[in-house]
């Protein structure tokens, strides 16, 4: 028998998901702040990274916006294809939530409804989607709120087979210089290799979603993380782009298997505000 969730409750927690993602820092984050500022070699960068820790704590406690860029909605379902969604469409259903959350939280509207026109939409909708059908009767939620500090200084190249690895490190340090002070460093470098020009960009969006410092399950790949983390971090960046040796607090990548002739490589960037909330129904 299927398992039945109606669109209501989807739309009720992609709201109250839409408020704590922009309110609440996760701990993984902020024990990478914390291990930062006891590391950093600039006593203002040291002071900088205290200052984002305290105002993590006051957004927390007094449920307001860690960040006024509140982001652009991207959220993942994971849909068990053993559910059944009754009560409306899934895309209507989520985009209320964005809708509810945005205006009960009194969150920053950041949408425009063209990409010339740009009038804006005052609820902070359409949201962004990806869904993906998975095994089981579950229902996962991902609400990730993304500010374009980081996403404006993102890219992708189509790299030829050739360039292997070191062409693959050359572009993402390039990226990272390119970014500079912008994204509000410190930042988390999600990165895509593989599939193909669509599909290297989601990975480095997906790069994001895995828990702030933790390896990746390859070594090889757990190997090229942390090689690069310690190359942008010598940049000398540091927090908020004032000097230090605090650039990136992690970089993460994602691979998928690619085409003979291509080696596709995204690079997404996120600042330390990084947000995302999730929920399992």
């Amino acid at each position: 028998m299927l398992k039945q969730i109606h669109t209501q409750t989807i739309t009720d927690n992609v709201a109250r998901l839409c408020q704590e993602a922009n309110y609440c820092l996760g701990q993984d984050v902020t024990e990478l702040l914390k291990k930062a500022k006891k590391e950093e070699v600039s006593p203002l960068g040291k002071e900088i990274l205290q200052q984002v820790l305290e105002n993590a704590c006051i957004a927390q406690e007094e449920s307001v916006p860690l960040c006024q860029d509140t982001g652009m909605t991207v959220v993942f379902i994971e849909l068990g294809q053993d559910v059944h969604l009754t009560g409306g469409d899934l895309t209507k259903a989520i985009n209320e939530g964005v809708r509810r959350g945005y205006r009960e939280g009194y969150l920053r509207m950041s949408v425009v409804n063209h990409p010339f026109k740009r009038k804006n939409t005052n609820d902070n909708t359409p949201a962004v989607i990806h869904v993906k059908i998975v095994p089981g009767d579950k229902l996962k939620i991902i609400v990730f709120p993304k500010g374009f500090g980081g996403e404006n200084f993102s890219g992708l190249k189509m790299l030829l087979p050739g360039e292997g690895k070191r062409g693959v490190k050359k572009f993402i340090l390039e990226q990272v210089k390119l970014a500079g002070s912008n994204p509000c460093p410190p930042i988390i470098v999600g990165v895509g290799i593989g599939g193909t020009f669509e599909k290297a960009a989601l990975l480095a969006k997906k790069a994001l979603l895995r828990k702030v410092g933790e390896p990746s399950s390859l070594s090889e790949i757990a190997i090229l993380e942390k090689e690069l983390l310690h190359e942008i971090n010598s940049l000398g960046f540091g927090p908020q782009g004032l000097g230090g040796s605090t650039t990136a607090l992690a970089v993460n990548i994602e691979i998928f298997p690619c085409h003979i002739a291509s080696l596709p490589v995204a690079v997404n960037i996120n600042c330390s505000a990084h947000r995302q909330k999730e929920v399992i129904l």
